[in-house]
């Protein structure tokens, strides 16, 4: 995620939070805690999202293009020119529409595929709620248009908006079971939401998920819209901590807010007791972790999503079932393994390169 967004949302809430309060529930498995997420800290295996076939054949007069939210965010960006890059290696056209954030150049880049002729237009990442005429406009001149990597398997694109998920929902689960089982049960945790972002549903959903079934544990959710991160963070941060002495676990819902979050630890000198986990696998994010001052990442490979990406839309195009799981994995990085990811922390590194081989076999391209 970025500080750039969405700033035309009309209607979000501009800041809200929610009292600690305990959560009801019985007794909490550590011990299947545990089992998680040293699940989530082996090195990925690649998993097919479907059946293999010819893509080199089925592609070759396909011609697609890609939307980001924004060309200029490491992640985001990242993800689009890995698309067309491997396109190319397949055999066919995919344009990456360069944006800067805003959504009046979102609606120009469907414009663009709609008067051009492409078969797919991608609006990668950014919210499709604000995209719905545009997405009609693309169905009725027959573009398949697609919304990868917005929101989890609970929250889907509204139509006419073709889906790639991403199990968000696992990502919060894993967060707060981070928390539970560090602290043995005894989480008070601080979770930094973001109302305004398509995705933030699906991430909160599986922090109260785990949550809701620790008995001793305590949570409070605070919105801080993506627009007020870097005005309105680290107080709302610190005012939290000295609010409340006890907590023991922030749980930012992306690593875009670590730049905050750590500096309202550090002032409010909690760092001794208050240990973060977040998620996204930003190499800067992963940096703190290589320095103590973020606990733990659960990373994305860019590199890997953009493979599961172009496999997804190649499917639709090529007239196979449809992918409803892109089988993109959740890798947790902590003091143990974050050196892996490079010193300084790269792009797409740490995470092994099982999925290379496996989506070229796929594919037919071996």
């Amino acid at each position: 995620m970025t500080t750039k967004f969405l700033t035309n949302l009309a209607g979000l809430a501009l800041f809200s939070s929610m009292a600690a309060v305990p959560v009801a529930a019985g007794a909490v498995d550590l011990d299947a805690i545990g089992a998680t997420i040293a699940e989530h800290q082996k090195l990925p295996a690649f998993v097919p999202a479907g059946e293999p076939f010819d893509a080199k054949s089925c592609m070759a007069d396909k011609k697609l293009m890609v939307v980001p939210f924004s060309s200029a965010v490491e992640f985001t960006g990242g993800v689009a020119t890995r698309m067309t890059e491997i396109a190319k290696e397949i055999g066919f056209r995919y344009d990456h529409y360069q944006t800067q954030g805003q959504p009046s150049q979102w609606i120009q880049g469907i414009n663009q595929a709609v008067t051009q002729g492409y078969d797919l237009v991608d609006v990668l990442m950014s919210d499709p709620r604000v995209l719905l005429p545009q997405a009609m406009q693309a169905d009725q001149a027959g573009l398949k248009i697609v919304a990868a990597h917005a929101s989890g398997f609970d929250t889907p694109a509204p139509e006419p908006f073709q889906n790639v998920h991403v199990d968000y929902t696992q990502a919060g689960r894993l967060m707060a079971q981070w928390a539970i089982l560090k602290t043995q049960g005894k989480a008070n945790v601080l979770a930094i939401v973001a109302e305004d972002s398509f995705s933030a549903n699906s991430l909160q959903n599986g922090i109260k998920e785990v949550m809701d079934e620790c008995e001793d544990c305590k949570v409070q959710y605070i919105n801080v819209p993506v627009t007020d991160w870097a005005t309105r963070m680290q107080s709302t941060v610190q005012s939290a901590l000295l609010r409340d002495p006890s907590v023991n676990y922030i749980l930012p819902i992306y690593d875009g807010m670590a730049q905050f979050v750590v500096p309202a630890v550090e002032l409010t000198q909690s760092a001794d007791r208050v240990k973060i986990a977040t998620f996204n696998g930003s190499p800067y994010v992963l940096q703190l972790v290589q320095q103590g001052k973020v606990e733990m990442d659960i990373g994305e490979s860019i590199d890997w999503v953009a493979h599961a990406i172009v496999d997804a839309e190649m499917r639709m195009l090529c007239g196979l079932p449809p992918v409803k799981d892109p089988k993109v994995p959740l890798y947790i990085f902590d003091a143990s393994n974050a050196d892996t990811a490079g010193k300084p922390p790269q792009i797409s590194t740490g995470y092994g390169d099982a999925y290379l081989a496996g989506y070229r076999k796929l594919w037919g391209l071996q």
